[in-house]
């Protein structure tokens, strides 16, 4: 290859690289594909959970679907927004790792407003799974009930956190229970097992969330028909 085209290949083909770099420079849209994780939704499900307006959420997955990041599928009068396949969960797991391990602005944050859960015991995913086989825990959870039917930790039951407090006869006092939600900054978890704890149950927190437990292909189920 010429010097003149090999420069040209090389630009061209790191540009096309720093598309994705440009669809994830916003905060607002990384938190779009966090919440996508959990499963697909419609733009005015997206706007009510992150507290934007419509339209702007609107604006911020266009950006992303044009990066082939998220795709999109009609339920009539409404789209539905989901994540374009595994690759971009990865990338997002990874984005998500390498800020925690560079950025110390995230871990200051982070202690700042998540203190609160340094009694709860995360429980790993390795540890979890072991649990499971030994079938000594109750695995719980807590996301809203339209994330656990797109899909969930297989046996999991379903109490989202706005329920537990009127749900507590579902759970059994003699076993462990574990309690997850969407990663390791929803905090639904950690209010789950304050709760739990308070009315005697031995409860902990799952150390990630949903999205972490699958990408490691671990066991999963979805209660979504395709």
């Amino acid at each position: 290859m010429e010097t003149t085209r090999k420069r040209q290949f090389k630009n061209e083909l790191y540009d096309q690289f720093a598309r994705l770099a440009k669809a994830l420079g916003s905060g607002r849209r990384l938190e779009l594909i966090d919440l996508l994780a959990q499963g697909d939704r419609t733009v005015e499900a997206l706007a009510e959970e992150t507290e934007q307006s419509v339209a702007n959420t609107s604006q911020h997955l266009q950006v992303l679907r044009h990066a082939r990041l998220v795709e999109t599928t009609r339920a009539g009068n409404h789209i539905r927004y989901r994540l374009a396949d595994g690759h971009v969960l990865r990338l997002w797991l990874a984005f998500r790792n390498v800020g925690e391990a560079r950025l110390v602005e995230i871990g200051a944050l982070v202690q700042t407003f998540l203190s609160d859960r340094e009694g709860l015991q995360p429980v790993s995913n390795d540890e979890l799974r072991r649990r499971i086989n030994e079938r000594s825990v109750v695995v719980l959870d807590v996301r809203p009930a339209v994330e656990y039917e797109a899909g969930h930790i297989h046996g999991a039951r379903s109490i989202p956190i706005t329920e537990l407090r009127t749900r507590l006869k579902d759970l059994p006092k003699n076993r462990q229970i574990v309690a997850y939600c969407r990663g390791p900054y929803c905090v639904f978890a950690d209010e789950a097992v304050a709760i739990l704890r308070n009315k005697g149950y031995k409860a902990f927190r799952l150390e990630g969330g949903f999205p972490d437990w699958a990408i490691q292909g671990l066991p999963t189920s979805s209660s979504v028909q395709p």
